[in-house]
């Protein structure tokens, strides 16, 4: 008997940046104690009619406790989650509007970090690899 396929979960997610006192740009990592793990900010759809944009605003949002406005739509990112189903998160690139970081069930502690200490901090490759998508896409913008 084969293993019934089961239709990818859907999610959405934030890289978030902004300028730093230096002027470079700063990359957001959350830390989340359940996986100690330092990635992105992301989370599942709440409903099937919920729309990957809106669900990667309220992750961020709830997450990291910043209002965010969309900025250019990033590489989706997919894989195996830790329930063993197919996962695809659809990632934008946010700038932060308002709001401030307070401790909660998901994420314990954030960090602004330049690309390089972004790079060496997260935990998934498939997150570096997400980075570096952002950091080719400026590249060619400023080409």
């Amino acid at each position: 008997m084969g293993k019934k396929k089961t239709a990818p979960v859907r999610a959405g997610g934030g890289v978030v940046t902004r300028l730093g006192k230096s002027g470079k740009r700063q990359i957001l990592l959350v830390h989340r104690p359940h996986r100690s793990d330092w990635s992105f900010p992301k989370g599942k759809c709440d409903s099937p009619d919920e729309s990957l944009k809106a669900a990667a605003l309220r992750e961020v949002a709830e997450e990291t406790g910043f209002r965010c406005a969309l900025g250019r739509k990033l590489p989706a990112v997919d894989y195996i989650d830790r329930n063993g189903n197919p996962k695809i998160v659809q990632y934008w690139e946010m700038a932060v509007l308002d709001g401030s970081f307070k401790k909660n069930d998901e994420v314990d502690a954030i960090e602004w970090l330049s690309f390089n200490k972004a790079m060496a901090r997260l935990t998934h490759r498939r997150d570096r690899r997400l980075l570096e998508a952002l950091f080719e896409a400026d590249q060619a913008q400023a080409a």
